[in-house]
C-alpha cells in the first residue's frame, strides 16, 4: 500500500471513530455512557480537555501529519488549547476563536493557563467580589492557574496573583474544578 493510500485508509478510520458531536451515536448502536464517550482513544484522557503550548511557535496542520498542509502557526508560549481528538502523536486542537488542526503532542502540556477574555478583569485576594484586587489583566493575557473552585479560578501572572471569575478567561470550563 503506498504512502498516500495508507494516510487516506488511517484518515478513514480516523474520521469514523472521532464522535460527530455530543451524543452522537451510530445507527444501531447502543448509547455509551458520558464516560465512554469522553475518553481520547490514545491516552485515555478526557475529551476535550485544556492543555497549553509548549512552545513559542508551533504548527497546526489540516492533519495528522508532517505532509498535511500548515493552516495556523502559533507564536504564543502557553495559549492555551482544547484539544478535541487524538490520532497515534497527534492531537487535534482549538483556540479560543475555534480556530486550529493537528499538532504533535510534544508541543503540547498539561499545564493549564487562561487566557483573558475580558478587558480590565481584577484579580482579588480571595474568591469574592468584596474582597481586595490585586491587579487588573488586560484582554489577552495568558495566566497561569493554580487551581479553580465552582465560579473561580486562582491566577499568576507576571508576579501578580490573585483569584478572577471564571466568566472572563478561556481555557477552563465552567463546571470544571480543580487543585
Amino acid at each position: 500500500m503506498g504512502r498516500q493510500s495508507f494516510l487516506s485508509a488511517a484518515l478513514g478510520v480516523l474520521l469514523a471513530t472521532v464522535p460527530l458531536g455530543a451524543g452522537a451515536v451510530e445507527p444501531g448502536a447502543a448509547p455509551a455512557t458520558a464516560a465512554e464517550q469522553a475518553r481520547g482513544p490514545v491516552t485515555n484522557l478526557p475529551l476535550p480537555r485544556f492543555v497549553s503550548l509548549k512552545s513559542s511557535e508551533a504548527n497546526a496542520r489540516r492533519g495528522p501529519d508532517q505532509s498535511h498542509r500548515i493552516d495556523w502557526v502559533y507564536r504564543r508560549r502557553d495559549l492555551p488549547l482544547r484539544v478535541t481528538a487524538e490520532f497515534e502523536n497527534w492531537r487535534r486542537v482549538e483556540d479560543a476563536d475555534g480556530q486550529g488542526g493537528w499538532m504533535h503532542h510534544a508541543l503540547l502540556s498539561g499545564l493549564r493557563t487562561a487566557l483573558v477574555q475580558t478587558d480590565m478583569t481584577p484579580l482579588h485576594q480571595r474568591p469574592d467580589m468584596d474582597s481586595a484586587q490585586t491587579a487588573l489583566l488586560e484582554r489577552g493575557v495568558i495566566a497561569r492557574m493554580r487551581n479553580c473552585e465552582r465560579a473561580w479560578c486562582r491566577l499568576e501572572v507576571d508576579g501578580a496573583r490573585g483569584w478572577a471569575e471564571k466568566r472572563h478567561l478561556w481555557g477552563v470550563d465552567g463546571d470544571e474544578v480543580f487543585d
